[in-house]
């Protein structure tokens, strides 16, 4: 069987598609580094609102614990509505919290990715410019 002839490369097409490369790369790295400090400012957003989240179910559980004793004590309407409005709110904000610690873990789990591939990214970046140099 005969083998098909192939072209030669040009060296204008390999400096073009090396330029090109480099151009990619650069981009690559730019928006790595950017979507690194967004997911960086959203991480610690997520935090501080997880945290918050996470204080004030813990005062409601407290407030929970204490409408519950007084409403055992003396069963008026004002001390069972205390406590069913004590419920609601807690129940909103776990709900809350819950959501907020989904984002946050998911959030973290992206920043992980995208910093390591920005800094892979601006890793190649930086040993192809000092060959660059190198070779120059």
């Amino acid at each position: 069987m005969a083998k098909a002839k192939r072209a030669i490369a040009k060296s204008d097409f390999v400096e073009k598609n090396l330029a090109t490369a480099l151009e990619r790369l650069a981009v690559a790295a730019a928006a790595g580094e950017k979507a690194v400090a967004i997911r960086a400012r959203d991480g610690k957003k997520l935090t501080l609102a997880v945290k918050r989240l996470a204080k004030r179910r813990g005062a409601l559980l407290k407030r929970k614990k204490l409408a519950a004793k007084r409403a055992r004590k003396n069963p008026s309407g004002d001390t069972r509505r205390a406590l069913k409005s004590t419920i609601r709110e807690l129940t909103t904000t776990s709900a809350a919290l819950v959501k907020a610690r989904a984002a946050k873990l998911a959030n973290a789990t992206e920043f992980a990715a995208l910093r390591m591939a920005s800094r892979r990214a601006t890793g190649y970046s930086r040993a192809i410019a000092l060959v660059d140099r190198r070779l120059a």
